[in-house]
């Protein structure tokens, strides 16, 4: 099933809880956070451990929060930075239209689209259970697809530029979901998904 359309409702038809609330963001908000993010975040190249071998993506992040937060996903340990003013101002703004409070974000640079994710779920133990992540892409627009985990039904939307999708409830437990690459887009695309790691 494919989704174009700008909704709040919730796109999975069962298990989960997807949000998409388009466009929160004018032009020129996300030209200037797709902007300032690109230039003075400290990108590094992201690292999981598949199988025993150690892989560097092409694939840059970088991780924020309250405080220096350890994340571990893929067999790998991020330690996180405290928030730049421009991070902390949208996060405000995402938890002014959520009503809704975060801790921490994780970055994500795609250079092209020949860089994309894999199937995965973000059901990490330090997120907790039926979590909410508020994902917003900045710059090129991508699509991004969900597979139900048993019956394989998939769906899949366009992400717009300065566009807000909301993953909660079930949904980790259920759905997993990935960015395709795609040899369209030739621009760079900056995603920022901001969680709540539960402290022990």
């Amino acid at each position: 099933m494919d989704l174009f359309t700008t909704q709040e409702t919730n796109l999975l038809p069962y298990n989960g809880i997807v949000n998409y609330y388009g466009r929160i963001l004018t032009l020129e908000e996300s030209k200037f956070y797709y902007e300032n993010l690109l230039n003075e975040i400290p990108w590094e190249n992201d690292e999981a451990f598949l199988f025993g071998k150690r892989i560097i993506t092409k694939r840059k992040v970088a991780w924020y929060g309250n405080k220096e937060y350890a994340y571990t996903y893929s067999g790998a340990t991020k330690y996180g930075k405290v928030w730049t003013k421009e991070l902390l101002s949208l996060k405000k703004v995402i938890e002014k239209k959520l009503k809704a409070e975060f801790n921490s974000c994780l970055l994500n640079l795609y250079h092209t689209g020949s860089e994309g994710m894999g199937w995965h779920s973000d059901d990490e133990k330090a997120l907790g259970k039926e979590t909410e992540i508020a994902s917003v892409s900045l710059g090129a627009e991508r699509f991004f697809t969900f597979k139900h985990k048993k019956s394989k039904e998939s769906v899949k939307i366009l992400l717009e530029n300065g566009s807000l999708l909301v993953m909660k409830g079930a949904t980790q437990s259920y759905w997993l979901h990935r960015l395709p690459p795609t040899v369209k887009v030739k621009s760079p695309r900056i995603n920022l998904t901001f969680r709540t790691i539960i402290e022990e």
